[in-house]
């Protein structure tokens, strides 16, 4: 009988070490799948965003090319802004993405792009206002102010790149 009772117990051991191993390894397993669900997600957001603001910046330079010319199409003009507001709203969308799924370096990073965009977007949007009303008195120190704004603006993305990059554990992508 002892043995009997020992070697059932064994077998009850060695159920419960089997049984608590495969709880460990499905547990393992779930966190591990959790977290790569969790990157993608992030991934996918930032990969929208970025997108989102490229197109948007294809759309600010054809405002600014529109307005290259001493005197500019007007209604093309409008036509461009309105595309370049649409791109933005689209932006702002993207954006909401990026600050629900993102760590505060991300979305730190991402105020200083919307920022950047911003104060770029002001200067394009004083730029079309003096084209409307025929002033070209402004427009040589708005187009270097531009120039330098974009300047910014491409500094924040290259940082929003970076720090993207370093939060999904992709050290290989790097911006310079």
């Amino acid at each position: 009988m002892d043995a009997g009772v020992s070697a059932l117990l064994g077998a009850a051991v060695g159920s419960l070490a089997t049984l608590g191993s495969a709880m460990f390894t499905g547990r393992t397993a779930a966190r591990s799948q959790f977290g790569q669900w969790r990157r993608q997600h992030r991934r996918d957001a930032y990969a929208n965003y970025l997108g989102a603001v490229y197109d948007r910046d294809v759309a600010l330079d054809a405002v600014r090319d529109a307005l290259r010319a001493d005197r500019p199409d007007l209604r093309e003009v409008d036509e461009k802004m309105e595309h370049f507001a649409a791109q933005a709203r689209v932006v702002h969308r993207a954006a909401e993405f990026v600050i629900l799924e993102g760590p505060p370096s991300v979305v730190e990073a991402l105020y200083r792009v919307v920022h950047a965009s911003g104060d770029l977007a002001e200067v394009m949007r004083r730029m079309v206002r003096d084209a409307q009303a025929g002033d070209t008195s402004g427009k040589a120190a708005d187009t270097a102010l531009a120039a330098e704004r974009e300047h910014l603006l491409y500094q924040a993305v290259k940082d929003l790149r970076a720090t993207a990059s370093d939060v999904l554990g992709d050290s290989r992508i790097r911006v310079s």
